[in-house]
């Protein structure tokens, strides 16, 4: 899943672009307004955090602008600003939660899990199974067999990409969206090392094998 952050004090865009990065979230980061709303309306992000005091644009007239072009993207609002009116005011515009400086990196991560599934206007399950292989969405555990696989950020966020698409190819370019930031090339081959890196980890001790290659079309998991 890919999220925006708006956000123009370095010091926090760093460690909330950091923490999302480490739940396996593919994060995008504009310091200003203008690049921020440019970004907002160009890409299919699935949330969006949003501070209030920017350069070049403010946080309300982003939103704003947002709801105008009717798009509902999920949008929590950052603001140093702690008064009744101040949140009424932001969820007035059209944001969809609002958090006050400082805040903790748990809090915020939790906001937006609750805001993408809402959105989703579903049920999100508490885990995903393909087999014997279980990934459990809430605690990040994952299973095959019942034996515990020990998956970094990247790893699990193209295992949840396989099983949510359980079945079906996923592209490379898919998972270029899904799992990095725009900064990494196309035309490298960091997608093939980490579906290397996943399938040594929950395909190479078992004789059912899960993770599939199409050549010129992508990667699959599928039981037999």
């Amino acid at each position: 899943m890919r999220i925006l952050v708006i956000e123009d004090d370095k010091k926090i865009a760093s460690f909330v672009v950091k923490g999302l990065k480490e739940n396996g979230f593919a994060v995008d980061h504009a310091g200003e307004g203008e690049r921020g709303l440019e970004l907002a309306l160009a890409t299919p992000y699935d949330a969006a955090v949003v501070d209030i005091m920017l350069p070049g644009r403010d946080g309300l007239s982003i939103v704003q602008e947002l709801r105008r072009q009717k798009l509902n993207l999920p949008v929590i609002i950052l603001s140093a600003r702690n008064s009744l009116d101040d949140r009424i005011k932001g969820l007035q515009t059209g944001g969809d939660d609002y958090l006050v400086k400082p805040f903790a990196f748990s809090e915020l991560l939790a906001r937006i899990q609750a805001l993408i599934r809402r959105a989703s206007q579903s049920t999100e399950p508490a885990s995903l199974t393909a087999g014997d292989l279980q990934l459990n969405l809430a605690t990040r555990e994952v299973t095959r067999a019942g034996r515990q696989l020990d998956l970094q950020a990247r790893e699990f966020a193209l295992l949840e990409c396989l099983l949510r698409n359980a079945g079906r190819y996923v592209s490379k370019t898919m998972i270029l969206e899904k799992v990095f930031d725009y900064s990494f090339d196309p035309q490298t081959n960091v997608v093939d090392v980490l579906v290397c890196r996943l399938r040594n980890k929950v395909d190479r001790d078992f004789d059912v094998k899960l993770i599939h290659t199409l050549r010129g079309v992508g990667y699959v998991l599928k039981v037999p």
